[in-house]
């Protein structure tokens, strides 16, 4: 019987790590439309299996497909990555070329594409951004030298068209994009009939994040932050052991600093097969038995020191998977 997991219900496991991440996302069906490009359902492809591992060093993910048509399917298959919105903490680096991003078919190479957009209140923006003269994925330095080159009455009219944002003042200008960035890998893919299919993607996680905590017992008592604690306690599932075990290990060292990383991966897109995904297996690692962990899961099994797994049979993917990784009392 087709079970549809939240694969973001609730448990929260005790876990670990040292600095940040957004990680990245399931196959799915593409096209080219006029829009740019769209992910697609297919009754043609089931997703037999799916086995992902996520840390922070790296991003694993191996499928099993099989064509269940008569005849061979060849597809433009997308691979989405997490959205890129600008905030005043953050610097993008070069991205995809960071990534390392390989995939293999059936054990050989296969030659990837990169299509890359920006959106602003959902609306692609792509050429008003590209004839502007800016980046789409706004890598800091190249964002900064591209806006300061332009005449004051430019950057206005790009703050009027909600492009650019500055976070400073006159004297001080802070200047950030104002759309977000959305990324995806894609390939050509033939899916021979009636005969299964083996897809691997690696590469190296996004490194971002906090030097410190906001769920340190300090921050938890100041009311300026508790809507922001409240949502990351609901985002990562993050219960009051979670909290407990923080505060047991930050208490000796009350001013010591407790990194975050952050870990997402898109797995909604993974519903766009036939059917559900045969057998769904998640594993996370920590990194450090001494670090901490959190997100959401049912049936959260630990099966080393600094891994823990989740298995599901028949399984369509609702909701996305965030992970945190807290690093208590990190040097400094």
């Amino acid at each position: 019987m087709s079970k549809s997991a939240p694969l973001l219900a609730h448990t929260a496991v005790l876990l670990a790590l040292a600095f940040a991440t957004p990680a990245r996302a399931n196959d799915s069906m593409a096209e080219i439309g006029v829009g740019g490009l769209t992910l697609v359902k297919t009754n043609a492809v089931v997703m037999q299996s799916e086995d992902l591992f996520v840390s922070k060093d790296r991003i694993t993910v191996d499928y099993v497909f099989l064509n269940t048509s008569g005849a061979d399917v060849e597809a433009l298959v997308a691979f989405p990555l997490p959205d890129v919105t600008y905030e005043p903490e953050i610097r993008i680096p070069g991205f995809v070329d960071e990534l390392g991003f390989t995939t293999t078919v059936d054990g050989k190479p296969l030659k990837l594409d990169v299509v890359q957009t920006a959106l602003l209140a959902g609306r692609d923006v792509t050429a008003r951004v590209t004839a502007a003269g800016l980046p789409v994925l706004a890598d800091w330095d190249k964002f900064e030298k591209a806006v300061t080159a332009k005449t004051p009455a430019e950057r206005k009219a790009l703050i009027a068209e909600g492009l650019l944002k500055n976070e400073g003042d006159e004297e001080n200008p802070y200047w950030l994009a104002g759309w977000v960035t959305r990324t995806t890998v894609t390939r050509t893919q033939v899916f021979p009939a009636g005969r299964p299919v083996k897809v691997s993607h690696a590469y190296r996680p996004l490194a971002g994040g906090s030097v410190g905590s906001l769920l340190d017992a300090r921050h938890r008592k100041e009311a300026d932050y508790a809507e922001d604690i409240g949502k990351t306690r609901a985002k990562y599932c993050v219960d009051d052991a979670f909290l407990k075990a923080l505060d047991a290990a930050t208490r000796a060292k009350a001013d010591a600093l407790s990194p975050e990383t952050w870990l997402s991966y898109v797995l909604t897109s993974g519903a766009n097969w036939k059917g559900p995904i045969g057998r769904f297996r998640l594993v996370v690692d920590k990194g450090d038995p001494k670090n901490l962990v959190s997100f959401c899961a049912e049936g959260v099994k630990k099966i080393a020191p600094t891994r823990f797994e989740v298995v599901y049979p028949n399984f369509t993917p609702t909701q996305d998977l965030n992970v945190l990784i807290v690093e208590p009392n990190a040097a400094r």
